[in-house]
């Protein structure tokens, strides 16, 4: 097992951080290209995971594919090779290994699909005998990982009947979908969702030329450093105001814990203010991948916080509620569940285990979010590498502005 040890960390009075593109447009983008035809490559992607796996398989002549740990991958991957004609293997790493994926199967199957089970009923690896699918409707529970719904609208225009998904009980990740709507518009297909049915007609893509934006989920782990600090500004490169990336939301959420955002053509800046919320409620139903920041930013700033909304956690990287208890335990807060899909921490404390020693879960934002208590005291993250899933030179722009004030 590796492991990075961060000693206390002092900010410099002026950082720039040129962010990695967004994963989630980047993954998203290179299957719409695909089934567009494109004679375009999509520039700025981002250099991840998921991404490179993407990349790898859709380049690829081979009908057998490991995709490690990348979930995004095996879900997009599962639409798209079963509509495109061959038989195909797809597995993963033990994690993946047991990482549901029946929602999705079970639903592609019912519009004409053929994918069968390797190993265990209802999770990875699986047989995908690629054919032209006859579409139709379908209902599907909103309350899991929204990308179950994207991987399914994404291939919807070219079911001979279409696609219409009738979404039940709570829809989490509710911008995930508006974001795959707004690509797929980009690419010239039109999608209506109202009264939670999502309908698309059969249609074909339109190539076009495509740039992706930096990733405001990477972003927030610096603004967390700016929080917790309460000192430096941070230049962000790449960002956008206006994004269709539903983590753009951690700059409204931020200027409750301290931290102002200013706008700028080429990205954003970040700089310390005085407005601190004494308790942090929020339902993260529609930014499920910023829990992880707010629950460790708020517990090193003493703020006491309610968390909704988080269900989907649970079927991440890891079980990250489950994860977020264990560690923050490590260093000295206790935090429980005051119901399903709800995280809370009351003030209450505990011994720290020192030397603080974070395990990561084989999750990339477990590693990222706890990155930052190293600003209060020194901490080892086990298995640092995972954060190269979104963020490979994470650890190359800590150590960069370590190396500016002597720390580390």
């Amino acid at each position: 097992m590796t492991v990075k040890h961060l000693d206390l960390l002092t900010l410099p009075d002026e950082i720039n951080i040129k962010l990695p593109a967004s994963k989630s447009i980047s993954n998203r983008v290179l299957i719409l290209n695909a089934l567009a035809y494109s004679p375009y490559d999509v520039q700025n992607l981002a250099n991840c995971d998921d991404t490179n796996v993407l990349v790898k398989v859709l380049n690829s002549n081979d009908r057998i594919f490991d995709i490690g740990a990348a979930g995004t991958s095996m879900r997009f991957l599962t639409a798209f090779l079963s509509k495109t004609m061959g038989e195909w293997t797809i597995t993963g790493s033990e994690r993946m290994k047991n990482r549901p994926i029946a929602l999705l199967v079970d639903a592609l199957n019912s519009l004409g699909a053929r994918i069968e089970y390797i190993e265990k009923e209802g999770y990875p690896p699986l047989r995908i005998f690629g054919s032209a699918l006859l579409g139709g409707e379908i209902s599907m529970n909103g309350g899991v990982s929204s990308q179950y719904i994207s991987a399914l609208m994404m291939i919807a225009p070219y079911k001979q009947k279409g696609l219409r998904i009738k979404l039940t009980g709570n829809i989490v990740s509710m911008p995930y979908i508006h974001m795959t709507m707004s690509l797929m518009k980009d690419y010239g297909v039109h999608v209506n969702f109202e009264d939670n049915v999502i309908e698309i007609a059969p249609q074909t893509y339109t190539p076009i030329q495509f740039r992706v934006e930096s990733d405001w989920s990477a972003a927030s782990y610096w603004y967390e450093m700016v929080s917790v600090s309460g000192k430096s500004k941070v230049y962000l490169e790449g960002l956008k105001n206006n994004s269709s990336q539903g983590d753009s939301k951690v700059a409204e959420l931020f200027g409750q814990l301290g931290v102002n955002t200013q706008y700028k053509p080429e990205g954003v800046v970040l700089t310390p203010n005085n407005n601190n919320v004494d308790k942090f409620d929020f339902d993260f139903v529609d930014q499920p991948d910023l829990a992880q920041t707010f629950a460790v930013t708020c517990c090193l700033k003493n703020v006491q916080f309610h968390f909704k909304g988080v269900q989907s956690l649970k079927i991440k990287e890891t079980d990250r509620v489950a994860a977020l208890i264990h560690e923050l335990a490590k260093a000295g807060y206790i935090l429980h569940e005051p119901a399903e899909g709800e995280l809370a921490w009351k003030g209450q404390r505990c011994d720290i285990t020192a030397p603080i020693s974070i395990a990561t879960y084989e999750d990339h934002r477990m590693a990222m979010a706890f990155a930052p208590i190293a600003l209060l005291q020194p901490i080892n993250i086990e298995n640092p590498q995972v954060v190269s899933k979104s963020y490979p030179g994470f650890w190359n722009d800590i150590d960069s502005i370590s190396k500016k004030t002597g720390s580390l």
